[in-house]
């Protein structure tokens, strides 16, 4: 996937412009983030499960090689095969070297973001293989030709109309109008690929250090189907998402769904050790994991390792008054919303992601939200400092910043202008006490007003506040 993050404000004026968007985020934002408050208040230990989730992964992190040597081992005893992946070009030479070798035609997928990460499916086509994406969200973004919009709703940016003129284009037929008849229409169309199927490729939500099973969560079942009726059973996955013991998945089991999509437990949880063993019904002949780094070593050990904590969850996202204004495609890369802010410029460089740690409010809701209590607004202004040092922000917002400094290390100059502006906005915002437009942040009224201030600065605001009587001791 060519990385577009630079157009990120273009993108995101249209955005803001397209109705058939702002109805469908405005459905599945709703529904996220209500699921998942109602099943985390219906959990009293959820805050403690989200404690120790953060230190397994802390853990691992500090011990990642041990780990990973570790699952190898476990994976290879099992009698599958391990392949290490330095980069998106290494993974890619990986995959198609196997499917080369198996001599296959259709390629069936379950949802993996580390395939959209290493661009897996155009390399494959290019080929000459038949990639069919199984996961329905990621079956119609297919046929839209376009990429995920979010990591677990690959389709949440399409309205169930959109969908039903995919479905008519590609299908032909009679135009489905309801939710139920649009599910049938795209089993019974995938039902005869997986049969087809020569090599199934999925992604790694967990793959456990002890035993060498990689874990994959699903609502669909499709996962199932793609790795178990392929002859070749392909796993692609970062090398963060190992976890110690099969004790260990559970726990994250249980903030898993809840952060996602607000469920107690997902649908189906599939566990893969090796290929099919003498006796066993199904499953495939062969079973590969290809392990990728592709820039995460480079954040171990500094101010970002907290990052390859991610879970793949999406809350923060799903919780981000940015995204939900302009969804997925406006980041231009395969990750949105607050962590593709931090994880697009570690992996692509901030050079050619500029816009994106500024793409937030700093309001903390994902960090608020996140399963595993991931830092993201103290990453974000991390990114902010390392573009300030290399000189990439904007000349004007030097120039501001400047001022600004100037002004704030001269305190009674600082507090004489903090004065003023608190004035002057009250004044601008009239009887009404809103803000309509205002020079310089044309940016803001274009969409919103600005509420005006009290007239008075919080410093002034706090020396009036009514003093308390001491207590006696």
């Amino acid at each position: 996937m060519i990385n577009q993050s630079l157009k990120f404000k273009d993108k995101a004026r249209e955005a803001l412009a397209d109705p058939h968007l702002r109805v469908a985020l405005g459905k599945a934002r709703g529904s996220f983030v209500n699921k998942r408050a109602e099943l985390a208040a219906a959990l009293p230990e959820f805050e403690r499960l989200r404690d120790e989730a953060r230190d397994v992964k802390n853990h691992v992190l500090e011990n990642l090689d041990h780990y990973l040597e570790r699952f190898a081992s476990a994976v290879e005893a099992a009698g599958g095969q391990v392949h290490w992946a330095s980069d998106a070009a290494e993974a890619r030479a990986v995959i198609l070297g196997i499917c080369e070798r198996v001599q296959a035609r259709t390629i069936t997928k379950g949802k993996s973001m580390v395939s959209e990460e290493i661009d897996l499916n155009d390399a494959l086509e290019a080929r000459g293989y038949t990639v069919v994406e199984t996961d329905l969200g990621e079956y119609i973004i297919q046929l839209a030709g376009e990429p995920p919009s979010h990591i677990i709703a690959p389709a949440v940016h399409k309205t169930k109309d959109q969908v039903s003129d995919l479905f008519q284009a590609a299908h032909g037929g009679s135009r489905k109008t309801t939710v139920a008849d649009l599910v049938t229409e795209a089993r019974l169309v995938l039902r005869d690929k997986y049969f087809r199927s020569d090599v199934g490729i999925t992604g790694g939500n967990f793959l456990v250090a002890e035993t060498g099973t990689s874990i994959i969560v699903t609502n669909e079942g499709n996962g199932d189907l793609t790795q178990t009726l392929s002859r070749v059973h392909i796993v692609t996955s970062g090398i963060e998402r190992i976890v110690p013991t099969l004790e260990d998945v559970s726990l994250f089991l249980r903030i898993l769904a809840r952060s996602a999509t607000g469920q107690e437990t997902e649908t189906y949880t599939t566990l893969s050790t090796g290929p099919r063993r003498p006796g066993d019904l199904d499953g495939p002949e062969e079973f590969h994991v290809v392990l990728v780094d592709n820039g995460r070593s480079r954040m171990l050990g500094g101010p970002f390792q907290d990052m390859l904590r991610c879970i793949r969850c999406g809350a923060c996202m799903n919780h981000c008054p940015v995204y939900g204004a302009v969804g997925g495609h406006a980041y231009g890369w395969v990750y949105p919303g607050p962590m593709g802010s931090v994880l697009t410029p570690l992996f692509e460089g901030l050079d050619g992601t500029r816009d994106l740690p500024n793409a937030c409010t700093l309001n903390g809701r994902c960090q608020s939200v996140c399963p595993v209590r991931i830092p993201l607004p103290e990453m974000l202004r991390e990114l902010r400092h390392q573009q300030h040092q290399q000189g990439l922000m904007p000349p004007a917002q030097r120039r501001g910043l400047g001022v600004w400094r100037f002004a704030a290390e001269r305190p009674g100059l600082y507090q004489f202008a903090n004065r003023l502006a608190a004035r002057v906005l009250k004044g601008l915002g009239g009887r009404g006490g809103r803000i309509r437009t205002l020079p310089l942040a044309g940016g803001w009224t274009e969409f919103r007003d600005l509420p005006a201030p009290q007239g008075k600065t919080f410093l002034e605001l706090w020396q009036a506040r009514p003093q308390k009587p001491e207590e006696p001791r």
